[in-house]
């Protein structure tokens, strides 16, 4: 069983397409669990009508997007998790896709598909053009979605191993979920929205465990944040944004894949803790709320280097600034040899950086 995460806050305008294209996959049995933050426009009564099959909890407050994904997947009773925007529109085939290129090689914990922009009410709707094939990140630090705006020119037409899946569409193997969770959250509560997605596939790569790109796995998403829009963003989202940046770094990183980026880390944090400090003062705080948490995070970090099972060296091949992805040789096919040369295949090429 599939089980599929929703997590909604204002949603009435994309909720029921995304339920209908939930309803319409071809994989069975799926169990869809909907948390909603305290909607006030609409997303109650909408998702009131629609509670046939559909098991929804209605919180009193918006705890935030990685609350209500952890409260979704304790309901949850599938072997595998899809954590879902209500803002995306799946492929018939997208779920059934995904599950089949994880379900061989018990080491792949996460599998992402090929996310393109949905822009309602426009022609077209359904467009070609990029808005994830999985998580990247720089040098500096920074993660960004692969192909991120580009037109979809077959550039990404083969399976391959990426550092993470976008939260926009992400399918979970739960045997993952459990082995990563801190405290019983798989995604950090601290976070509350944005970025968490990013800290999951860095745990999970310290932990051993695969990420799987297919370009099967069709789904359409409306892309709200990006770099290129920040100064438009809501500070409440740049403030996360910022928040979460150091949050996830102060738990992940060794100081060997540190020093490895330090260069262009620090020319970047020169310029988001200047930015922040004199350009826009209300982001100042994100800062302070980091360094209030240092010894929940000192916590944290403790636990999660306590279980690495991956050396710095190869973990170093996803921040090299080539690390984009890793595509699947023609011999890993069978289940037998996709298990196997997995992990080989990411160790030799780590060997090089």
């Amino acid at each position: 069983m599939v089980s599929i995460l929703i997590t909604t806050f204002n949603s009435a305008q994309f909720i029921e397409r995304c339920l209908d294209s939930v309803q319409r996959q071809s994989y069975r049995p799926l169990e869809i669990i909907v948390v909603d933050n305290a909607s006030e426009d609409g997303t109650r009564e909408l998702l009131s009508k629609l509670e046939a099959g559909i098991k929804v909890i209605h919180n009193d407050t918006n705890i935030g997007f990685a609350a209500a994904q952890n409260q979704a997947a304790r309901s949850a009773r599938g072997s595998w998790l899809l954590s879902l925007n209500p803002d995306v529109v799946l492929g018939t085939n997208f779920i059934a896709e995904a599950v089949s290129m994880g379900e061989p090689n018990p080491k792949i914990g996460a599998v992402c598909g090929k996310l393109l922009r949905w822009n309602p009410g426009s022609d077209p709707e359904f467009t070609k053009v990029i808005d994830s094939t999985g998580i990247y990140f720089q040098p500096d630090l920074r993660h960004l979605d692969r192909g991120a705006g580009e037109p979809d020119q077959g550039q990404f037409e083969g399976a391959e191993y990426v550092f993470g899946a976008t939260g926009a569409a992400a399918l979970y193997r739960r045997s993952m979920v459990e082995d990563v969770s801190v405290d019983g959250e798989f995604f950090d509560e601290q976070f509350f929205a944005y970025r968490e997605d990013a800290d999951l596939a860095w745990r999970a790569q310290i932990m051993g465990w695969h990420c799987l790109y297919t370009p099967r796995a069709i789904a359409w998403h409306v892309r709200r944040v990006t770099p290129e829009r920040r100064s438009a963003l809501p500070t409440e989202i740049n403030w996360h944004s910022v928040k979460n940046r150091f949050l996830m770094r102060a738990k992940n990183i060794s100081w060997r894949v540190y020093a490895s980026c330090f260069f262009p880390t620090t020319l970047r944090d020169a310029q988001v803790i200047g930015y922040c400090l004199l350009v826009d003062r209300k982001l100042a705080s994100a800062l302070a709320a980091v360094w209030k948490s240092r010894h929940e995070l000192k916590r944290k970090r403790q636990i999660i280097q306590a279980q690495r099972r991956v050396s710095d060296r190869e973990l170093l091949f996803w921040f090299s600034g080539r690390g984009v992805g890793l595509k699947l040789s023609s011999s890993e096919t069978s289940e037998t040899e996709l298990q196997e040369d997995s992990q080989a295949r990411i160790s030799a090429k780590s060997r090089s950086y």
